[in-house]
């Protein structure tokens, strides 16, 4: 079981962020955001996929302006993301649930005390945004592009929303690599209680975002270290969602969905496995009940993955168990263990679900 850092708790919308909140997973559109039309469509899209807050550029006055618009038609909490030109903020902070802000690139100070103003008024959260790539000169010059630099450009914009009496803020500390990524979450992380939003920036195709993601995110999380977070896919938006859940289910950090244990293809599999466990993990993607199934191709590694499986099939050369709890309920020709299989595992998990 992981022990989470304790942290503040905020809101963005109504959800919460940090404290005993669940880790919640974030996505971002890429339409033009003054296109209203296209951006609803996409965050309607990230609503069904199970995403939890939804953020949108905005670079220009016409896509600030079209936050109102979106805001009505949607009901995911809506975060807008800053760079450059403060304005865009107050007049964001009329519509949307969070303030993204990116010290090394919003400019002078002066700027950003408007734009806590604006949050102050309207009563939402700023994110300091903090990106290895874009740190404000000072520190850029005396630590480059480190863990280093990053933290210290955190602790200063926090120290600095902190003197203007404003505390309801998240942090991220993003870097395009894992090792940095991870070292300056680990750096910052005894010195402040402020939820973190965790992310690896600019991780490329869903290939190396996963690989990225499960690596830095998944070492995070279990250090206890998280409290929202967004997979940077260069791809479909589904994905980011869909790769951040599965992180956040394998790495222990959320008790939540089907645990899937599977063999690898060999030359002992008396079954066409691949098909099975494909068919399965489709028709099982809705279920929410924390529960351990087996799928096994062969005797050698079956019986004993059954048996510790909440739900289990065994397959032998031509027919195969289904198995509960370790007893068998069921010996079936290969093509009808699935199909016995998904029913027992929906009975388990109704079953968790009224009882939870």
């Amino acid at each position: 079981m992981i022990t989470r850092y304790p942290t503040k708790q905020i809101f963005v919308g109504d959800v919460p962020i940090g404290g005993d909140a669940p880790i919640s997973v974030q996505s971002m559109t890429y339409s033009r955001t003054h296109d209203v039309a296209a951006t609803v469509e996409q965050i309607n899209r990230l609503h069904f996929a199970g995403c939890d807050i939804v953020r949108v550029a905005v670079p220009e006055k016409e896509d600030a302006l079209a936050l109102k618009a979106i805001k009505e038609q949607t009901s995911l909490p809506l975060i807008a993301d800053i760079h450059f030109n403060y304005r865009l903020a107050l007049i964001a902070a009329e519509s949307v649930d969070c303030i993204r802000i990116n010290p090394g690139n919003i400019g002078e100070k002066s700027r950003v005390k408007e734009v806590v103003k604006a949050c102050q008024d309207h009563g939402i959260p700023i994110r300091i945004g903090v990106n290895s790539g874009s740190l404000e000169k000072q520190f850029q010059n005396r630590y480059g592009q480190s863990a280093e630099g990053m933290v210290a450009s955190a602790e200063y914009n926090i120290k600095y929303l902190e003197d203007l009496g404003f505390s309801d803020i998240k942090v991220s500390l993003k870097a395009s690599d894992v090792e940095r990524t991870v070292a300056a979450y680990r750096m910052l992380r005894p010195k402040n209680d402020y939820p973190f939003h965790l992310g690896v920036t600019e991780a490329g195709t869903i290939f190396h975002a996963t690989i990225k993601s499960a690596i830095g995110l998944g070492t995070l999380l279990l250090d206890g270290i998280g409290d929202t977070m967004r997979i940077s896919i260069t791809g479909e938006l589904e994905e980011e969602i869909k790769v951040g859940r599965a992180i956040l289910k394998d790495s222990g950090a959320a008790g939540e969905g089907l645990n899937i244990i599977s063999c690898p293809t060999c030359g002992r599999i008396e079954a066409d496995l691949v098909t099975a466990v494909g068919e399965i993990e489709e028709r099982t993607k809705h279920i929410k009940a924390p529960l351990n199934v087996s799928v096994m191709g062969c005797v050698v590694n079956a019986i004993g993955e059954a048996q510790h499986a909440d739900v289990a099939i065994a397959y032998g050369k031509g027919a195969g168990l289904v198995m509960v709890k370790g007893d068998v309920v069921a010996r079936l020709q290969e093509d009808e263990l699935v199909e016995r299989f998904i029913s027992e595992v929906e009975m388990m998990a109704d079953k968790f679900d009224k009882e939870s």
